[in-house]
């Protein structure tokens, strides 16, 4: 059975827009998220030939010989792991220049092809990037809510909505969104593939990006970090137990970002507002996997409330980009905290509207969990569209002026 047949990926209808009317189609995102399932079953519909340079002897064939390679391809292929083989985008560039036709490649690529400009820029104006995380809730729950379409539009309304979750929340964090890690029967064997997971990603795909001398640390520095997730970014900290530079940390930090293991959430910058932390804020990737690298289950996680805190807001961070993936209009992320430490968890920005989401793990809110976004709207002013508090509750409730406490079970169930 396909992961298409487990769980519908709202990416698609964007990929299928793209090929469209751009020649490359480029899905990045972290491996084992869905990219070669979700790229075949759309090259499948539309006659697309499927080749994967995880395979040696494709590899090998494209790295001896870029140029033959691509003029041999048909009419249409998935070039599946591309960045194994970064010789062959000057080669796509030239054949897409020679004959200039939407919809002849489709591309996918377990690291961040921005952040390696000279690929990237190979194709510029030719390819459209998108991004497939792993699942979200809304995708394992089969539905298809507009959260975000109501963040931005005004469009939450008091009243009964949604469901109190308790323990249940924590076993969602603890899950993750992984489909090779949902699809085992217990959590104890979850774990295990994320373990494996992590393992192999820093064995394989880190010794393809770079030559690094010390290889051994990047499993513990990935441990630490997702002890510090829904932090701000502390590089000596993070660097304390090993006997590297600060910088070379730093280094190891950008390299597990490129493979998608890490994200690095930017501080927002606002013109009326001068007293402003500039630090980047830690998220990893994926909940299921931080928790299995810090030995979590759902009943110890639920028992730390402030780790189970942390870990909650990194789990809600990520499913607001996992929808934000599939939206025709783009998004941007930041974070929000002055020299007071008055906070907000999460900034979206979109068509020049800024909406506020902070993150609750308690079945109550006050007056007082606003602070922040009542300091983001007053320095937002007009252009401000809302903030909320998501927290574990069973009603939208409205604390003043576009501001609203909202279940968190309505990121994947709706109204």
């Amino acid at each position: 059975m396909s992961q298409e047949t487990l769980h519908p990926r709202f990416l698609r209808p964007r990929i299928e827009e793209a090929l469209a009317d751009s020649p490359v189609v480029l899905i990045h995102g972290p491996r084992q998220c869905g990219k070669t399932t979700l790229a075949r079953l759309v090259g499948d519909d539309s006659g697309f030939a499927t080749f994967t340079f995880d395979d040696d002897v494709q590899r090998a064939a494209a790295q001896a010989d870029p140029v033959g390679y691509v003029a041999d391809l048909p009419e249409r292929a998935v070039l599946d792991e591309v960045q194994r083989v970064p010789e062959l985008f000057t080669s796509l560039k030239a054949a897409v220049d020679t004959r200039r036709k939407p919809g002849r490649f489709i591309l996918t690529g377990s690291a961040n092809v921005l952040l390696v400009p000279k690929l990237a820029d190979s194709l510029a104006g030719r390819m459209e990037i998108l991004r497939l995380h792993p699942l979200s809730q809304a995708e394992v729950e089969r539905k298809t809510p507009d959260f975000l379409r109501r963040l931005f539009a005004a469009g939450l309304k008091a009243g009964p909505s949604g469901r109190r979750l308790g323990k249940a929340l924590s076993e969602r964090v603890v899950g993750g969104g992984f489909p090779a890690a949902l699809a085992r029967a217990n959590q104890r064997r979850r774990t295990a593939w994320y373990r494996d997971y992590g393992d192999t990603l820093i064995q394989r795909d880190i010794r393809d990006l770079a030559r690094i001398s010390a290889l051994d640390a990047l499993p513990r520095l990935l441990a630490l970090a997702a002890g510090q997730t829904a932090c701000l970014m502390n590089v000596s900290e993070l660097a304390a137990p090993f006997q590297i530079s600060r910088q070379t940390i730093r280094e190891y930090l950008t390299l597990l970002s490129r493979i998608f293991l890490l994200d690095e959430l930017s501080p927002w910058h606002g013109n009326r507002m001068k007293r402003l932390v500039k630090t980047p804020k830690l998220h990893m990737g994926d909940t299921g996997l931080a928790c299995a690298l810090l030995g979590l289950n759902g009943d110890t996680l639920w028992a730390d409330r402030s780790l189970f805190g942390r870990l909650l807001e990194t789990f809600v961070y990520q499913e607001l980009r996992r929808h934000a993936s599939w939206r025709e209009v783009a998004v941007a992320f930041s974070h929000f905290r002055d020299k007071d430490q008055v906070e907000v968890d999460v900034v979206l920005e979109s068509e020049g509207r800024v909406a506020g989401v902070e993150v609750k793990a308690a079945s109550t809110v006050t007056g007082d969990d606003f602070k922040g976004l009542r300091k983001l709207r007053d320095a937002v002013q007009k252009n401000f569209a809302a903030g909320v508090v998501l927290y574990d509750g069973d009603a939208v409730a409205g604390f003043g002026d576009r501001l609203h406490a909202v279940p968190i079970s309505q990121l994947w169930e709706g109204d």
